[in-house]
């Protein structure tokens, strides 16, 4: 079985017994369109749909038209500001694992990183650093992927290089759904971190000027007393 279809079953779990409840709101999804837009995605990773024959070209339904649709339907809710990010993520993400390909010889068994792992480590990587919010993240880093694959078939299509193509398909869905996780838990993990120490931050600095404030209003008050008294002194005089 598929390692993204093994994550994706571990992950219904996680979501139907309600341990991810707040990181699915914070998306943008309800916990029963997560959980109906992986069960498809689990599904389709079987299915595939013919688009060419000569070169063979197919697409998954699972590993690209359901995550595609999942993309369309998160940043439908998204303002321009997260569109405009993901789009920029999503296309260096496809990008950079392109150029890694172009510049490194990868070869099965003389790699020190699979590349089902490593290309989704890279696309989660700069889905998060670009992504500023977990909807932006996991999209840019579930379809960084498909960019690759897309550049693949304009290759063998309309730049003569001899392949076939399964979009989505293959070791890409692994690719796909491990980009999309990692992006997201570097969100939930660093980011929740950054902005709990900036919430920590933020209210030590607010109980210090409040602090400082309530003394000013005390030392005002003390003064204000002293030259009532001094008044009352000069007229008793």
């Amino acid at each position: 079985m598929p390692t993204g279809v093994i994550l994706l079953l571990a992950l219904e779990l996680i979501i139907y017994f309600g341990f991810a409840e707040q990181m699915i709101k914070k998306m943008g999804l309800s916990k029963t369109a997560l959980l109906i837009f992986f069960a498809l995605m689990i599904v389709g990773s079987y299915l595939d749909i013919p688009i060419s024959t000569n070169p063979l070209i197919t697409i998954n339904l699972g590993g690209a038209v359901v995550p595609i649709v999942l993309a369309v339907y998160l940043l439908s809710k998204a303002d321009r500001g997260e569109v405009f990010r993901t789009i920029i993520a999503t296309i260096l993400a496809g990008g950079a694992i392109f150029a890694l390909t172009q510049f490194y010889q990868f070869e099965e068994g003389h790699t020190l990183i699979d590349t089902n792992y490593l290309f989704p480590i890279v696309t989660g990587v700069i889905a998060y650093l670009i992504g500023r919010s977990r909807r932006e993240a996991f999209v840019a880093g579930a379809l960084g992927f498909l960019i690759y694959d897309l550049i693949h078939v304009v290759r063998i299509t309309l730049g003569g290089v001899p392949g076939e193509a399964d979009i989505g398909g293959a070791g890409a869905f692994d690719s796909i759904v491990i980009g999309g996780l990692l992006a997201v838990l570097l969100v939930e993990l660093i980011g929740e971190s950054r902005e709990r120490l900036f919430r920590d931050d933020k209210d030590a600095s607010q109980r210090f000027n409040d602090a400082k404030l309530a003394h000013s209003m005390e030392v005002g008050e003390l003064g204000y007393e002293g030259k009532e008294e001094n008044k009352d002194g000069e007229k008793d005089e």
